[in-house]
């Protein structure tokens, strides 16, 4: 009777943690990092019929976002519908809750490594979402004067002179079909417990175009708009985050703000400092291993140059890691010379092959000054569910973007902790299930 009664119990336990494994979602408390196509993701996306077709179609993305992050490392003025001197974004992937004004204000807003301003729709823009933020409900609002400091710090401003009274506007574009026109603001914002006064973001008023993120950005770049700038009495310059698999429906990662509750062991490189732009995290990319061999790479090419802005950056916003042409075609070549073929295609990805083959896929080793990266195989291959097909998960820039930079994508910091730490300049990486 005993025994039954204990089965009973223990079968019960196991449906429960079932149910609140893949029925419940992280509370307005915590600071989780939830895929746009996940379960707990806002806006009712259907759920993906098979996870490389959503990573595919994300990708096909990636070169706005390589555009964008181009046209920074360049120097040079964007074109854009709107005017001179404004950004060009690519839709998010990973986004957290934030709450913006008193009472607070709950948001999905998309992280963004590279950018440093926030900004969120507000009630009255055209353009824009059912979902926006009403500043006229918060008692802690105010807009940002043109005199202020901050004025002269978000890109896109408009005001009729420096340092001339009246509220300060700023315009961007996003994806290069897409753009928005804010007033900048600052309020509360929240995210988990902690509570940021007087925080500075931009409050949109007319969006052009569909794929403006629907509930706003977060930037948590280097620059002196960033989340880290305005907090840093707060977190010390320090956030990590740990970005769960894009097959994870059912599962958030998370996001650790200051140096409280980040990993002891952890290898760490130094963060570089590009003086042009100073809003990108550079590491010193020395070297790259496909199994064994060392991949036979000239040092200028990914040598850091703070001119031209050559070097290699970790963001969260490309979705696959991509590399300027030669170096791409270096480890694209080594590994097909190891796997063997035939080699297909498949969206993005040029190297995909009999998953038959699998067994003998070398490792792609990154060689950081300092650390070594070993990327998991479900980092480093894509499989395909409509063929037996697995791919290499990178690619080179895209041919019609100048681009002297590479970029450490998000696919292949899934499941890995990434330490941001600005106040000693280093970034590290941990493994760690981000499910």
């Amino acid at each position: 009777m005993a025994l039954a009664i204990a089965t009973f119990l223990f079968i019960t336990l196991l449906s429960t943690t079932k149910t609140l494994a893949f029925d419940s979602c992280p509370s307005n408390e915590q600071l989780s990092v939830i895929p746009i196509y996940g379960k707990c993701s806002p806006f009712n996306t259907p759920k993906p019929t098979s996870w490389e077709n959503t990573v595919i179609n994300m990708a096909s993305k990636d070169p706005q976002r390589l555009s964008y992050l181009s046209s920074l490392v360049a120097q040079k003025p964007n074109s854009a519908p709107i005017a001179s001197g404004q950004q060009v974004f690519n839709i998010g992937n990973y986004v957290v809750r934030a709450k913006i004004g008193t009472p607070g204000q709950l948001m999905f807003m998309v992280l963004d490594t590279s950018s440093d301003t926030a900004w969120v729709p507000c009630s009255g823009c055209t353009g824009c979402t059912s979902t926006v933020f009403t500043p006229n409900t918060s008692s802690t609002y105010g807009s940002t004067d043109c005199s202020v400091p901050e004025c002269t710090q978000v890109k896109g401003q408009s005001c009729p002179a420096v340092g001339a009274p009246g509220a300060c506007f700023f315009n961007q574009s996003y994806g290069g079909a897409s753009s928005f026109y804010a007033t900048l603001s600052r309020d509360s914002l929240r995210l988990g417990t902690d509570v940021i006064p007087n925080y500075s973001f931009g409050c949109i008023s007319a969006v052009s175009g569909s794929s403006i993120p629907p509930q706003g950005l977060l930037g948590l770049g280097r620059g002196s708009m960033s989340l880290l700038s305005q907090s840093m009495s707060l977190y010390s310059g320090v956030f990590s985050y740990c970005l769960p698999s894009f097959k994870s429906y059912y599962f958030s990662g998370s996001l650790k703000l200051g140096p409280l509750g980040q990993p002891k062991n952890i290898r760490t490189t130094p963060l570089l400092k590009n003086p042009h732009r100073p809003s990108l995290y550079y590491v010193n990319l020395t070297g790259i291993s496909v199994g064994r061999v060392l991949v036979p790479i000239a040092p200028e090419l990914l040598a850091f140059d703070p001119n031209t802005g050559a070097g290699t950056i970790i963001d969260s916003g490309t979705v696959i890691t991509r590399f300027v042409e030669p170096i791409y075609n270096a480890i694209r070549d080594e590994f097909r010379n190891q796997v063997k073929g035939p080699f297909t295609s498949l969206g993005a990805f040029d190297t995909c092959f009999a998953s038959t083959n699998e067994a003998v896929a070398p490792v792609i080793i990154l060689h950081f000054t300092g650390m070594d990266l070993v990327l998991p195989v479900e980092n480093s291959l894509i499989h395909s569910s409509a063929s037996p097909l697995a791919c290499l998960a990178m690619a080179a820039a895209p041919a019609n973007v100048n681009s002297v930079l590479n970029v450490i994508a998000n696919l292949q910091q899934q499941n890995l902790r990434i330490l941001f730490d600005t106040a000693n300049s280093r970034l590290g990486i941990a493994r760690e299930l981000c499910n």
